[in-house]
């Protein structure tokens, strides 16, 4: 028999869902767009702690979907019976993230089983830490996989994000960068260090500036940051 407290705990994680005004036809053209940097598909909720990273990961980055009760090659599966699944999605948001993020539930019913849409924002301020057994994680959205931020990607996610303007100067390093980046397109903040002989701390700090500065774009690539020149100033 259910105590008092368990039931007031799963009560408040439940009663969130609402039925999706997508027609299946909308799912499956949804689906065929196949898993991106705003969509990722989940056979089911294997656990809070799991599904909070995609859950920070989209808040981290642009926002996005992830579809519950479809697998990864796009087949259809739904899931028998969603409040399991509604109850870890709340508690993931509320309790693994931190802050808490606001999800939207959504059901689409497949014949005998439901497919749940799940709704993330991005966040309005970042980074959205995911709880850990030693420590908090940060995670990204990278094409069509949630990854862990590097330490400069998480500078700039808190720079971009704060209340304090972002200065850059314009000396011989930036100069050297531009050189850099005109003949080859991209670098590292190894690469860069090297180039400029300072250390990889000095090195990151200006590359974040001019990440903030709106000067410079990064990239996750293999587990390292990449930096090039922002879409917006090319």
């Amino acid at each position: 028999m259910m105590m008092k407290d368990e039931f007031e705990f799963y009560m408040q994680y439940s009663d969130t869902v609402k039925v999706s005004r997508l027609t299946r036809s909308d799912l499956k053209n949804l689906i065929q767009t196949g898993e991106s940097g705003f969509l990722e598909f989940k056979h089911s909720v294997a656990s809070p702690e799991k599904i909070a990273r995609e859950m920070a990961a989209f808040a981290n980055t642009k926002g996005g979907t992830i579809l519950i009760g479809v697998e990864d090659n796009g087949e259809i599966l739904g899931v028998e019976s969603y409040h399991e699944e509604e109850f870890w999605l709340n508690q993931a948001a509320s309790e693994e993230c931190i802050p808490e993020i606001s999800i939207k539930i959504e059901l689409l019913n497949v014949g005998e089983r439901d497919v749940l849409i799940v709704k993330v924002p991005e966040a309005q301020k970042k980074p959205i830490y995911v709880k850990g057994k030693k420590y908090r994680q940060v995670y990204v959205r990278v094409d069509d996989e949630s990854v862990v931020a590097s330490d400069e990607y998480i500078e700039v996610l808190k720079q971009n994000y704060s209340d304090e303007g972002v200065t850059f100067e314009y000396g011989e390093k930036e100069q050297q960068l531009f050189r850099f980046l005109n003949e080859y397109g991209d670098i590292t903040v190894k690469r860069f260090s090297l180039l400029i002989s300072v250390t990889t701390y000095r090195a990151a700090k200006i590359l974040v500036n001019l990440v903030s500065a709106g000067v410079l774009d990064l990239f996750e690539k293999d587990g390292v940051t990449h930096y090039t020149f922002s879409k917006k100033t090319s």
